[in-house]
């Protein structure tokens, strides 16, 4: 196995602590006749438990090793796999040589491990190539990676010749894409020591769409036609959700990413204290074949906070072009985002009050960098009461419709008032309650 490994060249260079790069140097030792059998046998073990975390974390299931390599193949991303990703590859010298990378991947995957397990007296291996793991109650948040991963094990497994095999994997590339980018529809940046970033894939993002925001419907019918045309490649502008806490922004652009990750488009999430990283959150994602939406919740600045300046240059100012693919979506609770003053309508110029001051123009500026602004007000009590009763119908409640908006109102005086998210919370508290009493 070492010597198929070491021979890769377009797949090559893996990190040296990896589960196959570590497998492959335990085998060149037990291929050499010379090594301690209770010291191999624990690093075999210790290298199959790390398989076995990923395998959990990610819901495999039957042949773990050829989920393994199907994720290798996935997440590797060099010169080859980032082109495959944008465009079909045509014969050519990239061609040959990704052939035989295919060829000896191939021998990798179909490895059999029947000749080590009988000089160890060991049968790891043949236990996890037919793994049955524990479904009840079980929870993934990888459901969807792990779906990719098990159908390009199984199109592999039935792959005849090389040529199958590498015509499977470049499909896959071209319709799902490589790496992190390609499996996953979110993100958050993090920091490393160095001071350089890494994405890092968020697994848990709440499930849910448009539709379960009962109401805004002209709201939310306003960023489908705005999204739309971003994935569809026209022009498309950055938006502004502003409006009351709980009224279903930040619910809002959730879905939307849920709605449109098939058709390519992926979410980071940036925070305020992190703006001084978006130039390299910019140039990373700007080359990919995917649509990215730059997301800001909870976006506001204090009178004495100067960050907005750089973030009105990225969006729109700065020498460089904001990139095609990409559009930045922020929530708000300030329709202007910057905290105004009174002291601010007293920079007034003296031709008969015909411009703002500079303080406040300064200010507008920023929000004024975004396309298109959508309000999201708290609901009127009617209002407030149909998102209760619509909310209680989806979660199955057997409650009289008068007393359920009696209660609701009770609910809302002394639990954050009309919003949304408020209704939920009430409904949330009555299914609480009606499974406890059974």
């Amino acid at each position: 196995m070492n010597n198929e490994i070491s021979q890769l060249f377009m797949y090559g260079g893996l990190d040296e602590n990896s589960i196959l790069a570590k497998l492959g140097e335990i085998f060149e030792v037990i291929e050499s006749g010379s090594y301690n059998r209770t010291a191999v046998i624990r690093d075999i073990k210790l290298q199959l438990k790390r398989l076995l975390i990923t395998a959990t974390d990610y819901g495999f299931d039957h042949n773990l090793w050829h989920n393994y390599i199907a994720f290798f193949l996935m997440m590797n991303e060099n010169p080859f796999t980032l082109v495959c990703e944008k465009s079909t590859i045509t014969e050519g010298t990239v061609t040959s040589i990704v052939e035989e990378d295919f060829a000896r991947i191939m021998k990798i995957f179909h490895y059999d491990f029947s000749a080590v397990e009988k000089e160890l007296g060991i049968n790891c291996f043949s236990v996890l190539s037919d793994y049955q793991a524990v479904r009840k109650n079980r929870k993934i948040y990888n459901w969807s990676v792990s779906e990719k991963v098990q159908a390009l094990s199984r199109q592999l497994e039935e792959a005849a010749d090389v040529k199958e095999f590498y015509r499977v994997v470049t499909q896959f590339y071209h319709d799902y894409g490589v790496g992190q980018f390609g499996l996953n529809k979110a993100f958050r940046i993090e920091e490393k020591p160095s001071g350089d970033i890494r994405f890092t894939p968020i697994n848990n993002m709440e499930v849910v769409t448009l539709d379960d925001l009962v109401g805004y419907e002209i709201q939310k019918q306003k960023l489908v036609e705005n999204t739309e045309a971003f994935v569809s490649g026209k022009r498309a502008n950055n938006v502004l959700l502003y409006g009351d806490s709980g009224t279903g922004k930040s619910t809002s652009i959730k879905a939307i990413a849920n709605q449109y990750y098939d058709r390519g488009l992926r979410m980071v999430e940036i925070y305020k204290h992190q703006f001084r990283h978006l130039s390299t959150v910019i140039s990373t994602i700007k080359n990919r074949n995917y649509k990215f939406i730059i997301y800001m919740d909870d976006l506001s600045f204090e009178e004495n906070e100067v960050e907005y300046k750089y973030l009105k240059a990225v969006i729109e100012g700065g020498a460089e072009t904001r990139p095609d693919n990409i559009l930045i979506y922020a929530t708000s609770n300030r329709r202007h985002l910057i905290k105004e003053t009174w002291n601010d309508k007293n920079d007034h110029t003296t031709q008969d009050d015909l411009h703002h001051s500079d303080t406040v123009e300064e200010k507008l500026s920023l929000v004024n960098r975004f396309g298109i602004t959508i309000g999201y007000l708290r609901p009127l009590p009617k209002e407030f009461q149909h998102i209760v009763t619509t909310l209680a119908e989806r979660a199955g409640l057997q409650i009289d419709e008068e007393t359920l908006k009696l209660e609701a109102t009770k609910w809302e005086m002394s639990h954050g008032g009309l919003s949304g998210r408020t209704a939920q919370q009430f409904i949330d508290y009555l299914c609480y309650k009606e499974a406890k009493d059974e």
